[in-house]
């Protein structure tokens, strides 16, 4: 085991350091456009701006696979095997869950995006920003371990602001919203943004139990 007594003498790969913040990174570019998707009304250009989140999930997708590789063939790991694995496909799927929403917008075309959205998509770069952080600080766990709680509890307020602006939204839309079509574009949009906000959560549940286990 990892945290075996031998285990601790021995030297640890680097690597999935890197590897785990390329994939935070990756995040926190692809955040960015996602504001940028929610703003524009030029379908040329929101349909640019998806091209380049989905070069970014291609991207988050490579780095996964190429995580899955190392865990295969690396005896030691900074933290349980388990929970890097977790801790990757989590961080997967707040890249997953931004390529699906700008691909939506393109798909769906909605007539008008709401006020909301910026307001959501920019929890999701707050959210995005915050989990590199965290994840960035890892790579000295013990140093850094009352800090990078603080920032796994800022995750968890982010996902609560998120269903708050989430819940308006769709009180307003079911109350002034006629076109039932339109009703169904927003409403998954928007949940796709919501979802990146939990999925960030999930990133800041699981670095919480590797602080257990090894700060």
């Amino acid at each position: 085991m990892n945290n075996s007594f031998f285990a601790r003498f021995m030297p640890k790969e680097p690597k999935f350091n890197a590897l785990l913040k390329q994939m935070a990174k990756v995040s926190a570019e692809s955040a960015i456009l996602v504001i940028e998707c929610v703003k524009n009304i030029e379908y040329e250009i929101v349909v640019g701006y998806a091209k380049q989140i989905k070069a970014y999930e291609k991207e988050g997708d490579k780095t996964l696979a190429r995580i899955f590789e190392e865990l295969n063939t690396t005896f030691i790991t900074p933290f349980d095997r388990e929970d890097i694995h977790e801790l990757a496909n989590c961080l997967d799927d707040v890249t997953d869950r931004m390529n699906s929403c700008a691909k939506k917008i393109v798909l769906y075309r909605p007539k008008q995006m709401p006020e909301s959205a910026l307001k959501l998509a920019q929890l999701v770069e707050k959210a995005s920003d915050v989990v590199l952080n965290a994840v960035t600080e890892l790579s000295n766990i013990k140093k850094n371990a009352a800090n990078i709680k603080k920032l796994c509890n800022e995750l968890y307020e982010i996902e609560n602001s998120a269903d708050e602006v989430y819940e308006d939204f769709l009180s307003n839309l079911f109350a002034n919203e006629k076109d039932n079509i339109e009703v169904t574009k927003l409403k998954e949009i928007m949940q796709e943004l919501e979802k990146a906000t939990d999925a960030a959560k999930n990133v800041g549940n699981i670095i919480k139990t590797i602080i257990v286990k090894y700060a």
